[in-house]
């Protein structure tokens, strides 16, 4: 049955000359329902209702183009004798890591021009960060990328997966752990701690911390399980050592905020 098995086509849309892939519009449209998500909260919040969305016409971009700069470090022993290999993203290879660090970088300019508090913003970011992760991985779905080591067929079926995710699992002659699906719901569950904790009224920027804290736990566990991970060195794994330094930076920033006053206000003050 195996050698029958044909992976999904990972092409969305011809016109003409131009090609549109899942992967890009996947990404695109978990971009989008973060931007919705986010411009009715910050509406809430008292936010202008353009703010967001001009925020996203600099992060998006900005964070595309360090996600790949990012990957592309880490794999310059192939990309240095492929140099025209670098602008093609549809075909994967955007790393989440670089993506928030130029996302952040742009919010913190962004809030700072603007006159606005960025913790906020990251708060009220945050869920919708998460969910677009939660969204994006089925890009990597699609181009049968981000996967684990090898299993069996009776193993995926033990999991209670449809046949198309098992199906698109079988990649050169072996079926394989779908991490992909393994962070898209831990991702899916943190979208949802972090709507409760919202309720919780958390000191400002306490949210966002939250978010790097359960996504880097999440990452650590679920990059120990790949086999198409960023090195530093032939022992660790770049994803695992950004996670831990997060997760410190995350816990150090949350207690020196409470212990200087730097957090007085409240969430939903």
């Amino acid at each position: 049955m195996e050698s029958t098995i044909q992976p999904l086509d990972r092409v969305f849309l011809h016109l003409g000359p131009i090609t549109i892939y899942w992967y890009g519009v996947i990404i695109g449209t978990g971009v989008l329902i973060g931007l919705w998500l986010a411009t009715r909260e910050g509406v809430r919040r008292g936010l202008p209702k353009e703010t967001f969305v001009d925020l996203v016409l600099f992060a998006v971009p900005i964070a595309i183009v360090c996600a790949r700069a990012y990957y592309v470090l880490f794999e310059w022993s192939y990309y240095s004798k492929h140099l025209s290999e670098i602008p093609k993203i549809w075909q994967g290879g955007l790393a989440i890591h670089g993506g928030l660090i130029g996302a952040v970088a742009t919010g913190a300019v962004f809030a700072r021009v603007r006159g606005l508090s960025f913790w906020k913003l990251a708060d009220i970011a945050a869920p919708s960060i998460i969910l677009g992760q939660a969204i994006g991985r089925w890009g990597n779905f699609m181009n049968q990328e981000a996967h684990g080591g090898p299993v069996s067929r009776a193993f995926l079926e033990s999991l209670h997966l449809p046949d198309w995710i098992i199906n698109q699992m079988y990649i050169d002659g072996r079926y394989w752990h779908p991490t992909f699906l393994y962070e898209s719901l831990w991702n899916l569950a943190g979208f949802c701690l972090l709507l409760w904790l919202r309720r919780v009224n958390l000191r400002r920027g306490e949210l966002f911390l939250s978010y790097l804290i359960w996504y880097s736990v999440g990452r650590f566990w679920i990059e120990g399980m790949r086999t198409d991970s960023l090195m530093l060195t032939s022992d660790l794994r770049a994803a695992q050592v950004m996670s831990v330094a997060l997760i410190v930076l995350s816990i150090v920033l949350w207690i020196v905020r409470r212990a200087k006053g730097w957090a007085k206000e409240r969430y939903q003050d």
